[in-house]
């Protein structure tokens, strides 16, 4: 999968670009605050309806400007299909072969991403919300079903933590109405983490090996889910349920005096081992990058695997993040397979062949010269 040409259209600092793009390597090459990440980012809110880097789609609309929008021409295996994504006060709308998309969750998964940037860094070594959202992403991309459950469960935590709310301090609360609330909150749970534990063990056997190779067989990576609530795995459906219903009775007065749902997904997380010894507590700089690496090369070998495409990769400033072993690396298993864009201030420290090889585009004050 690749993308052959993208248009902007007040985005950012872009009053309007056309760019044709490479199917190989895509260097944009400029000074910080050009518009180079602007670029990179806006590829990726055409796949997700979303940013990295910020939650507010206003400050994707170009200033003064009543609109943004992001068109893109697709390649898979079956051809090729324009994608659109507008955004305005209204919210976004986004179009797939011409046609308005009635969900974003139904637009998201046409065409799949993968992005690798310096903050990437903090789904290792930051906090356990930057690893939910990183795996409701990635799920996201292979399992659009998974999104609308995901939905759905954050609906139901909001009506439960709103009950919990206004009886926040209160000895008592309507027990029918709270029984149901948390009987469809249970359900909705139960299914967000079985869906997450299934990723994650897919996820293990892709970043096992690779992590292997980067550190030269000297490592094992080891990635396990949390869940706060301490659910098994291999449990069925029937137990967890059974097991969140006695944790959520156990936690019932807390609740109430907090005023809040303490037991759930909404509060889960990722842990990354090396060698037996967790990564984001006892890891070197050069161990969380290198478990980092591995996440992002796994990642795009099991969306190959559960979509039958290859994704886009999206490296944002990365390049001089990693040492020449790790750059080598990641170049060598992107060469020929993975349509790349790349952002960097310079190349003169990059000596792979696979970007002497590729599309350069120079960045300028929101301009890109070839």
């Amino acid at each position: 999968m690749f993308i052959e040409h993208l248009q902007l259209t007040n985005y950012r600092n872009y009053e309007s670009l056309n760019l044709d793009l490479s199917p190989k390597i895509n260097v944009f090459i400029g000074e910080n605050a050009q518009g180079k990440t602007n670029v990179m980012e806006s590829i990726y809110v055409l796949a997700m309806a979303k940013s990295h880097r910020t939650s507010n789609d206003k400050e994707l609309i170009r200033w003064d400007a009543d609109y943004g929008k992001i068109e893109g021409v697709v390649q898979n295996r079956y051809g090729n299909f324009p994608m659109e994504l507008s955004i305005s006060k209204k919210g976004k709308k986004g179009k797939v072969n011409h046609l308005e998309q009635t969900k974003l969750s139904n637009y998201i998964g046409q065409m799949n991403v993968v992005m690798f940037a310096p903050e990437d860094l903090n789904v290792v070594k930051g906090s356990p919300q930057v690893r939910r959202r990183f795996i409701d992403m990635e799920i996201g991309q292979i399992s659009p079903v998974y999104l609308h459950e995901l939905l759905t469960f954050q609906k139901l935590l909001k009506q439960r933590n709103h009950l919990l709310k206004i009886n926040h301090g209160k000895q008592q609360i309507d027990d029918v109405l709270f029984a149901i609330y948390t009987e469809q909150y249970i359900h909705s749970a139960v299914q967000i983490i079985r869906k997450r534990f299934h990723f994650i063990e897919l996820l293990q056997e892709w970043a096992e090996p690779i992590h292997s190779g980067i550190s030269r067989g000297l490592e094992k990576l080891t990635i396990n889910y949390r869940p706060i609530a301490g659910l098994n795995p291999d449990w069925s459906t029937e137990e967890m349920v059974t097991y969140l219903e006695q944790k959520l009775a156990e936690v019932k007065k807390r609740e109430l005096e907090r005023g809040v749902t303490l037991v759930g997904p909404h509060r889960d997380d990722l842990q990354f081992s090396v060698n037996g010894y967790d990564v984001q507590t006892y890891g070197s700089q050069g161990q969380q990058r290198t478990t980092a690496l591995s996440l992002k090369l796994a990642e795009i070998e099991l969306i190959k695997k559960e979509t039958k495409e290859t994704p886009i990769l999206l490296l944002d400033d990365v390049l001089s993040e990693l040492d020449d072993y790790r750059q080598s690396h990641l170049l060598n298993t992107i060469q020929g397979e993975v349509q790349t864009f790349v952002t960097t201030t310079s190349v003169d420290g990059i000596h792979h062949e696979t970007i002497q090889h590729a599309k350069m585009f120079h960045v300028k004050q929101g301009e890109i010269k070839k």
